[in-house]
C-alpha cells in the first residue's frame, strides 16, 4: 500500500509546531483526532516516517520521535523525500474541484470512480477514506458513494461563515475562557511562518490546516464542548471550498497580521477587545465573499 504522504508531511508539521522533543511518543489515535483524518492512513504514515529514519518504533508502545525536526518545513519534507505530491492527494484536489464544477455525480459507483481518475483500489480507498473522515462523501448501503451538497456553493459557504461569525466571537467570552502559553506561543509562530514566505510557499493542504488550527486552537481555549464540537464540524467540510479560493493568495497577509493582532490581544487578558477584532476578521473574509464566490463558479 502506498501511503498518502501529504499525512507524513502533516505529522512533521505538528511535531514543528508543538515542539514535540525527541524521545516523546506519538500515539496514532491523537494524531488521527488533530489532524481529522481516520486512524488506518496515520499508522501508514508514521511507518514511512520510521523507514526514513524520522521515528523509531518499539514494539506494543508505538513510534516516538527519533531525532529533533529543526529545519524549516519544506526542508525538511523535500529531505525525506515527501516534497513531490502523491497520486492521493492529487485526485483528492481533482474530485473536490469537479464535485464543485458540477462535472461528477453526487451518486458514484467505484469503479467509475477508479477509470476516471487511474486510481488502483488501494488508492481510490485512501481517497475515499479522506473525503469520508472530512464529512463530504459517504457509503451507500450495499453500492457507490454519495457526495454532500453541503458547502458546494457560495451561498453555503456564506452560511458557514455567518455561523462561525455568531460562534467565534463569542467563544473568547465564555467564563471558563483559557488559552494557554504553549498554545498562543505556537500559533504565533505559525503566523509568522506565513509572514516570512510560507504563504507562497505552503501547499493548499498546510495553508488551510494552519488557518483552521488558528480558529479552532481559540474555540477550544473557551472550554465549552458544544462550541467546539460545532466549529470543528464546519471546519471539517469547508475544506471542500475554501481551498479553491487559495488560489488568490495576497489576501493572506492581512489574515495573519489580523490573527496576530487577536493573539496579542488575548495575551493581556482583553478579551473583549479580541473579541471584536475577531468578529471583524471574519467580517471582513464575508465582504471578500463576493470575489471568493466568482473563484467557485463553475
Amino acid at each position: 500500500m502506498t501511503p498518502d504522504q501529504s499525512i507524513a508531511s502533516q505529522i512533521i508539521e505538528l511535531i514543528q509546531t508543538e515542539g514535540i522533543e525527541v524521545g516523546s511518543h506519538l500515539p496514532a489515535q491523537k494524531l488521527a483526532d488533530r489532524l481529522r483524518v481516520s486512524r488506518s492512513p496515520v499508522n501508514e504514515a508514521l511507518v514511512l516516517l520510521h523507514e526514513k529514519g524520522l521515528l523509531t518504533r518499539e514494539p506494543n508502545r508505538g513510534f516516538f520521535l527519533a531525532k529533533p525536526v529543526i529545519a524549516p518545513l519544506a526542508e525538511v519534507v523535500d529531505g525525506l523525500g515527501l516534497a513531490a505530491q502523491d497520486i492521493v492527494t492529487r485526485v483528492y484536489f481533482q474530485i473536490a474541484d469537479d464535485l464543485l464544477k458540477g462535472e461528477l455525480p453526487e451518486t458514484s459507483s467505484e469503479l467509475m470512480l477508479r477509470e476516471r481518475y487511474g486510481l488502483t483500489h488501494t488508492q481510490l480507498n485512501a481517497v475515499l477514506g479522506r473525503i469520508a473522515g472530512e464529512g463530504w462523501a459517504e457509503r451507500k448501503p450495499g453500492y457507490g458513494w454519495i457526495f454532500s451538497t453541503m458547502l458546494t456553493t457560495p451561498d453555503s459557504l456564506l452560511q458557514s461563515y455567518r455561523l462561525r461569525l455568531a460562534l467565534e466571537p463569542a467563544a473568547l467570552l465564555e467564563p471558563g475562557f483559557r488559552l494557554e502559553r504553549k498554545v498562543l506561543e505556537r500559533c504565533r509562530a505559525a503566523e509568522q511562518h506565513l509572514l516570512d514566505g510560507g504563504i507562497e510557499t505552503d501547499t493548499a493542504d498546510q495553508l488551510h490546516d494552519r488557518g483552521v488550527r488558528f480558529h479552532e486552537a481559540l474555540v477550544e481555549a473557551s472550554g465549552n464542548p458544544f462550541f467546539i464540537d460545532t466549529i470543528k464540524r464546519v471546519n471539517r467540510v469547508r475544506r471542500l471550498l475554501s481551498y479553491r479560493s487559495m488560489r488568490d493568495r495576497k489576501r493572506y497577509v492581512k489574515h495573519c497580521r489580523q490573527h496576530l493582532q487577536i493573539l496579542a490581544l488575548l495575551e493581556q487578558e482583553r478579551n473583549d477587545e479580541a473579541s471584536e477584532a475577531l468578529r471583524e476578521h471574519l467580517r471582513h473574509t464575508l465582504d471578500a465573499l463576493a470575489k471568493i464566490a466568482g473563484i467557485l463558479q463553475p
